[in-house]
């Protein structure tokens, strides 16, 4: 193991603070994921970092082209980077396997941060509205109970726990969680902020709460997050660039239509590729397609959301008004977008594109530039897979913020 400074990442997703994490120079020594998908999603980028490392990114490229398959890619990666993607769920009966595994991996040493935050749908205010005991049975509400034994297993000088702003409201879990965290048993100094992503640079309005700790250190204080903005003009800049798509079109692997700009290039997302990879736009209806319409005119031309009453009954399909009265949505072409959710894999009406000639939702490639994805960054499982996986990220840029600061104080 090389001396760069380590980290395991649990409930990690897709990867997305993995990825800011290994752009400020740690080193992955396990992910924990339950999602089998989003684990191939993991593998997958790790075999990028480690091709490009050996200065074989031409055999990754390949894979995106689609000349080689996956187990020809796999092949050509060490299995014990593979396998430090652990796919487990975290629970009572599955922790000390799970400790076995890494500890094989880190030997003598032990890694110097943790990172993840558990599901946020237990925590969501959509999640609590959603369910008739308001989430309160879920499991999900104690995940960090969990993560609190890998902190006393392991011992990290820090960790990095993210969640939703809604933990802040339901039913004072955040108590609970800062109270273990700081207990003696586990033995850590916490603070938490609401962090925005837009003033780390993301185009997305997403505002996440971020649980900093750091052990036996009692005069630690909350970490000055490293932002670095660029601005930009509009959210155009950074869609400019895609070839145009229809509904139910796949315009995978082809030649950009425009060179980069200065967004794309310094936060990373243009980052070497000749060709658009998984720029994939879901089918949509026609009635749906006529609504899209009219909620672009409407935005474009005087910055209104369309409301469900408005529409001419003919398109009306419900007869709760009040609840779906704002189920259609355009991405602000001139401002920080809304928050990307991972309902986006259910339908696009939340995230219409923001341009007549293009009337649709937006596609897997827009979506994962939203939140701040590189566009070489590849989701296995197809496209209902890797909207899902995209919408319950953390958006990478953020999280190279969070660790570049960390970074220094190591």
């Amino acid at each position: 193991m090389s001396s760069s400074p380590t980290y395991i990442d649990l409930f990690a997703g897709a990867g997305g603070l993995s990825e800011g994490f290994i752009r400020a120079g740690f080193e992955p020594v396990a992910h924990v994921e339950m999602d089998r998908i989003a684990c191939d999603t993991l593998k997958t980028r790790l075999a990028y970092h480690y091709l490009l490392k050996e200065n074989k990114h031409e055999l990754y490229k390949r894979y995106l082209l689609k000349e080689i398959s996956r187990d020809t890619l796999y092949g050509n990666v060490p299995a014990s980077l593979l396998d430090s993607v652990i796919n487990s769920e975290i629970s009572s009966k599955t922790i000390h396997e799970i400790f076995e595994r890494i500890d094989k991996k880190l030997g003598k040493r032990k890694p110097d941060i943790i990172i993840g935050g558990p599901p946020c749908q237990a925590y969501s205010l959509v999640g609590r509205a959603r369910d008739e005991n308001n989430m309160i049975r879920d499991k999900r509400n104690f995940l960090f109970k969990y993560y609190a034994e890998f902190l006393k297993h392991y011992r990290p000088e820090f960790f990095v726990f993210e969640n939703v702003t809604g933990l802040l409201s339901a039913k004072n879990y955040i108590d609970q969680m800062l109270s273990l965290f700081r207990s003696r048993e586990i033995g850590y100094n916490v603070e938490y902020r609401i962090i925005n992503a837009s003033e780390f640079g993301v185009v997305q309005a997403r505002k996440r709460v971020i649980i900093i700790g750091r052990r036996n250190d009692a005069s630690f204080e909350y970490p000055c997050l490293t932002q670095e903005i660029l601005r930009f003009e509009t959210r155009k800049h950074i869609f400019s660039d895609l070839p145009e798509i229809r509904p139910g079109e796949t315009k995978d692997n082809q030649e950009y239509i425009r060179e980069t700009n200065e967004y794309l290039q310094n936060y990373s997302i243009r980052n070497g590729l000749e060709f658009v990879s998984q720029h994939i736009a879901r089918p949509h209806i026609e009635r749906d397609l006529q609504i899209y319409r009219i909620a672009i005119e409407k935005w474009l031309l005087n910055k209104e959301r369309l409301r469900y009453n408005e529409l001419p009954k003919e398109l009306k399909t419900h007869n709760k008004e009040d609840i779906f009265k704002d189920r259609f949505k355009v991405v602000d072409p001139d401002g920080p977008s809304h928050t990307l959710v991972a309902h986006i894999a259910k339908d696009g009406h939340y995230y219409i594109y923001p341009d007549l000639r293009q009337v649709r939702s937006i596609s897997v490639r827009e979506a994962a530039r939203i939140q701040s994805f590189p566009d070489d960054y590849y989701f296995e499982g197809g496209r209902t897979a890797a909207f899902k996986q995209i919408g319950n990220a953390v958006p990478p840029v953020l999280a190279n913020g969070i660790a570049k600061s960390l970074s220094s104080i190591l």
